[in-house]
């Protein structure tokens, strides 16, 4: 058993009541048996609580604030109770499935049948199976896979019916349990070991995530349906869904689910770097509904809540609900896991505990500190630029970063990274991936010295002044230059 995280400076107690409250609330008008929630501040885990009660002996009631109150033989679940966290499990697949992109040993773009003999997948890429949009069916072949042994289905080609896919392969989002199913195939025969033997060693063990497993071990919740009328249980079974296990088989607790929303928002070298992650993050195909509260991106649910665009993932399996929420910008993440099939909106409870944390206590700006070494001729190029008319901003980051922002509010912003051959590549907005070039005139001098520098994004022209009469404008400037109106 892994030792419990270490935790940052605690909540205030105002802070504190409120997280209490908003999973007391979502535990008793959901009416689980248990509800644990738990809150990610910079990394660690910052406050865990819990409600309602599991049987199992091995729980501990006093590392989590809320276990007071009536208890019924049973004891209150902690930050090291393991729940079923149902569809979480596909963004580790996801996680795995990167590693091999990064590693070279599949392209995005790839044709799954490049890799793996299912003709069933018709012919859609790796991309859109992490994505959704394949265009495979929801759910495998019957009886109900959550519910059922993977016995039933030992091969790949036995999860599909007869109609495997609805959709044209990236048409649309239509959400495909068996895609994922597919993915972790493909790990399996790519890496030649069982998927969940790969994700131990590449991800759980480099992470700490010691209680993360495809099957559950104690101390662990058990799963129950709650009467829809009437205040009674009915046990759910917990079985090992084999084949389609990448889609929906792991355990989890809250610490390690920690651990694992602090890697989403940061990276980790040793599992995947932040550059994918924040490819993995970036919306894949654009949502249906009118309102734009949610997304997907590779492997990686989105949703826009309070302002904020938060990323992870929901779950559910018979007898349990989880979700996972983060705001990298804010560098908080929210936990639910319950014990109930259905009832608690774990989904609003995760996303909530985010909202209470930043506005009881706002994040605090880490200090402003100078470079610790900057380009003599890049902090040259800083400064105004013009496109055309239109005022732009470039600064100067670390890493021989750029970031060019209008002056005005009005434009297209964007970061840029430092390649090795002298020039950048855009990393958001509308200059994700272009190339801006630094273009030097005959002189041949430094950056924004006097030899009519002129910076190429995507082959547009910003300069030093608005419509340089002598600048490399596309069309050229009316040698009149600028007059007064009539």
């Amino acid at each position: 058993m892994t030792a419990p995280m270490e935790e940052t400076a605690s909540p205030l107690p105002a802070t504190r009541r409120a997280l209490l409250r908003r999973i007391a609330v979502g535990q008793t008008e959901g009416r689980a048996p248990s509800l644990v929630g738990a809150v990610v501040r910079d990394g660690r885990l910052w406050w865990v609580g819990a409600r309602g009660e599991v049987s199992e002996a091995g729980a501990r009631s006093a590392s989590v604030e809320g276990g007071g109150g009536r208890r019924v033989g049973g004891r209150t679940p902690d930050a090291d109770t393991q729940y079923r966290i149902g569809s979480l499990t596909k963004t580790f697949v996801a996680v795995l499935v990167m590693r091999l992109r990064d590693e070279g040993l599949l392209r995005l773009g790839d044709p799954l049948s490049r890799h793996l003999d299912v003709p069933e997948a018709g012919d859609a890429t790796i991309a859109q199976l992490l994505s959704h949009t394949s265009g495979l069916a929801a759910e495998a072949r019957g009886p109900w896979w959550e519910r059922t042994p993977g016995e039933l289905r030992p091969e790949t080609a036995d999860i599909f019916g007869e109609r495997p896919l609805r959709h044209p392969a990236g048409r649309r989002h239509h959400y495909s349990n068996p895609g994922f199913a597919l993915l972790g195939a493909l790990v399996e025969r790519l890496r030649g070991a069982p998927w969940d033997e790969v994700l131990r060693r590449e991800v759980l063990e480099p992470l700490g995530m010691g209680r993360t497993s495809p099957l559950p071990r104690a101390p662990h919740a058990e799963g129950w349906a709650v009467h829809p009328w009437a205040d009674v249980l009915l046990p759910e079974p917990a079985v090992d869904t084999g084949r389609m296990a990448p889609a929906g088989q792991l355990w989890s607790t809250a610490a390690d689910l920690a651990r694992y929303a602090a890697f989403l928002m940061d990276g980790d070298e040793r599992v995947l770097g932040a550059r994918t992650l924040a490819e993995m993050r970036a919306p894949a195909v654009a949502p249906e509904d009118d309102d734009w509260d949610g997304g997907y991106g590779l492997g990686i649910q989105l949703a826009r809540r309070d302002g904020r665009v938060l990323i992870g993932h929901t779950g559910s399996m018979p007898g349990f609900l989880a979700a996972l929420w983060a705001s990298p910008e804010d560098g908080l993440a929210g936990i639910a896991l319950a014990n109930a099939t259905s009832g608690p909106a774990v989904g609003a409870v995760a996303a909530d505990l985010v909202r209470i944390a930043a506005e009881h206590e706002p994040p605090v700006p880490a200090p402003w500190r100078p470079l610790t070494e900057a380009d003599p001729e890049l902090v040259a190029l800083t400064g105004p630029w013009y496109w055309g008319p239109t005022p732009f901003l470039l600064r100067l980051r670390p890493e021989r970063g750029l970031e060019l922002s209008p002056l005005n509010g009005r434009g297209r912003g964007s970061r840029f990274r430092a390649e090795p051959d002298g020039t950048w590549t855009g990393l958001d907005g509308y200059y994700a991936g272009e190339t801006l070039r630094v273009v030097r005139g005959a002189g041949g001098g430094p950056y924004g010295g006097a030899d009519n520098v002129h910076l190429d994004l995507g082959t547009f022209v910003f300069t030093r002044e608005p419509y340089e009469p002598d600048g490399a404008v596309p069309g050229g400037v009316d040698p009149k230059g600028w007059r007064p109106g009539a």
